[in-house]
C-alpha cells in the first residue's frame, strides 16, 4: 500500500515538474523558441486582456502542437497572464483547460479586453 502511494506521489511530482510539457501536450519546442519568447515579452509585456505585467506568457493563438509551422510566427502570439485570481491564459486562450484551445481567439480577445477595461464596480 505504501509503495503504491509513493509511486503515485512520484508520478504526480514528475507531472508537476514537467508542467510545461503538459501545456504543450508533449510537443517539443523549437530551439529558437526561447529567443522569440524573450523578444515577444519585451515587446508585449502586458496581458492583452487585463493589462497585468506579472506572470505574462506568450500564447500561441493556433497551438504549435497542431500547427508547428506557426510556432515562431509573431502574428500567432498574444500575451496573456497566468496571475492568481484572474488567469487570462487558461480562461480566454484555453477555455478553462490546457487540453483545449480557443479557435475564436482573434474575435474573442478584443471583446473580452473591452469588457475588462470597461467593467463597473
Amino acid at each position: 500500500m505504501i509503495k503504491k502511494l509513493l509511486e503515485f506521489l512520484i508520478y504526480i511530482l514528475n507531472k508537476w515538474e514537467n508542467r510545461e510539457s503538459l501545456k504543450t501536450l508533449g510537443a517539443a519546442r523549437s530551439s529558437q523558441w526561447p529567443k522569440l519568447r524573450t523578444e515577444w515579452l519585451k515587446e508585449n509585456p502586458r496581458c492583452y486582456f487585463c493589462g497585468r505585467v506579472k506572470n505574462v506568457v506568450p500564447h500561441h493563438k493556433k497551438p504549435f502542437n497542431r500547427f508547428p509551422e506557426l510556432e515562431l510566427e509573431k502574428s500567432n502570439l498574444i500575451s496573456a497572464c497566468e496571475s492568481a485570481g484572474m488567469n487570462c491564459h487558461i480562461t480566454f486562450c484555453h477555455l478553462g483547460n490546457f487540453q483545449f484551445y480557443n479557435p475564436g481567439i482573434e474575435i474573442d480577445a478584443p471583446i473580452w479586453k473591452e469588457k475588462i477595461i470597461n467593467r463597473i464596480k
